[in-house]
């Protein structure tokens, strides 16, 4: 468990920095309007959305490093030449959807630049399972510290040359980050020896288990947009920049829960299931008991800093995030569950029916509340949505691990504490 605490720490330090940057272009952008920042959070759901379909790649890698404890060489580089197959295939249709009724729209009209990173859109996730597989924390921190540092680097530079605040500025250094990022992922890769020939039939055995990733996170990437998605679509632009606030604050939580999760995922993948069993029940716990207590702080934060930091306009957004935040909590458990039903069970089916529920009850109470309640709607759908999705995971978790739910619904308060005293010795410099 030790290493798994000095993982979470780093991994939660990184992500810690990241956000921080990423606070810092959403920062730019909302202060340029709330309906520029309702076509930035909408350009980077879609993003975020088309990632999430080839994300099986990378979780087959790091299922393959850490499960199977086997060389994902060949697997890579099957991999490598699929993704970018894809990666050109999708910029071919993200321009022909500028070309349609649907990229003119304004919520939509700026879809056309991410063609420009498509053809490398998907390799830096998935190189990324190689970093996670084999719990190199400090490969995996620089991943995900470079695109937003490059892209700030880039509104920097836009500036320094006297270019007036703009939208496409922002949109331009993202893309242009997300392409240079891709690139050193790919050096870096080929100099450690990850990168080989590609082993084509080695991808087809997995190739079932990387649809059904990629279904999954796509299905629980949409879960999380769909809201905002539909907010735009009753409400227009500057109520969905205002939304994407809420949204964004509360999904501040996750840095917790995916820190713990991203560390542990190697040792949930062991093959013992009794230990892999124990160490998701405590990534749980930590996780959900962590969320709860950090929402009271993270939602006053928020009350005094968006109206002064965004302006008053933003003021809305704190009662659509004061009704996110518990299911925002409770949701922070389900990353150590599909770690485990994927990594460990090899059973990525389970998540996948877990995001279609959590999906399809969002849709449904958002189509019915946000034109009733507007963004708050679309809050409560969604804490729905994310109570009942864990809900029903926590009972197949028990079900097929044995654990019983008394184990589930009880912490083990000593191991907690005990794992509290160790990170804060580690967090705190030891005294002479």
């Amino acid at each position: 468990m030790d290493s798994i605490r000095r993982g979470a720490l780093i991994n939660l330090g990184t992500r810690l920095f990241a956000v921080a940057l990423g606070l810092l272009i959403t920062l730019y952008t909302a202060r340029l309007g709330a309906a520029q920042q309702g076509a930035f959070a909408l350009f980077t759901a879609v993003e975020a959305v088309l990632l999430a379909l080839t994300s099986g790649f990378g979780v087959a890698i790091a299922r393959r490093l850490s499960h199977h404890g086997q060389s994902p060489a060949g697997l890579v580089g099957a991999a490598l030449v699929v993704c970018v197959l894809l990666g050109l295939l999708t910029a071919a249709a993200l321009g022909l959807i500028a070309r349609l009724p649907l990229g003119n729209a304004p919520g939509y009209n700026h879809l056309w630049l991410l063609a420009f990173a498509a053809p490398l859109l998907f390799v830096t996730p998935n190189l990324a399972g190689l970093w996670l597989g084999s719990a190199r924390m400090a490969g995996l921190a620089r991943l995900t510290v470079a695109a937003p540092l490059l892209t700030l680097a880039g509104i920097a530079l836009a500036a320094a040359f006297s270019q007036p605040p703009a939208l496409m500025t922002v949109l331009f250094a993202w893309v242009g980050a997300r392409l240079i990022v891709a690139l050193g992922a790919l050096v870096a890769s080929a100099r450690a020896g990850w990168i080989g020939r590609p082993d084509l039939p080695l991808l087809s055995t997995q190739a079932r288990f990387v649809i059904v990733i990629g279904a999954t996170n796509f299905i629980g990437l949409l879960n999380y947009k769909v809201d905002l998605f539909l907010v735009e679509r009753f409400l227009g632009l500057g109520p969905t920049g205002v939304y994407s606030i809420a949204v964004m604050v509360a999904e501040l939580l996750w840095l917790v829960s995916s820190s713990v999760t991203t560390a542990a995922y190697a040792h949930i993948g062991t093959p013992d299931a009794a230990e892999a069993s124990r160490i998701t029940v405590r990534a749980l716990h930590a996780s959900v008991l962590l969320l709860a207590a950090l929402c009271p702080a993270l939602w006053l934060s928020a009350a005094l800093v968006v109206p002064w930091l965004l302006g008053p306009a933003y003021t809305p957004s704190l009662l659509a995030l004061a009704v996110l935040l518990p299911g925002v909590a409770v949701y922070g458990g389900a990353s150590a569950l599909s770690a485990w039903f994927t990594n460990h069970a090899g059973r990525p089916a389970v998540p996948a029916l877990l995001a279609g529920v959590s999906l399809l009850i969002n849709i449904t109470v958002s189509l019915i509340m946000i034109p009733r309640l507007g963004m708050l709607g679309g809050a409560l759908a969604t804490t729905l949505s994310y109570l009942v999705a864990v809900a029903l995971g926590v009972g197949l978790f028990a079900r097929a691990s044995g654990t019983p739910l008394r184990a589930l619904a009880k912490p083990d308060w000593p191991a907690l504490i005990a794992d509290l005293q160790r990170l804060r010795r580690a967090i705190t410099p030891a005294r002479k």
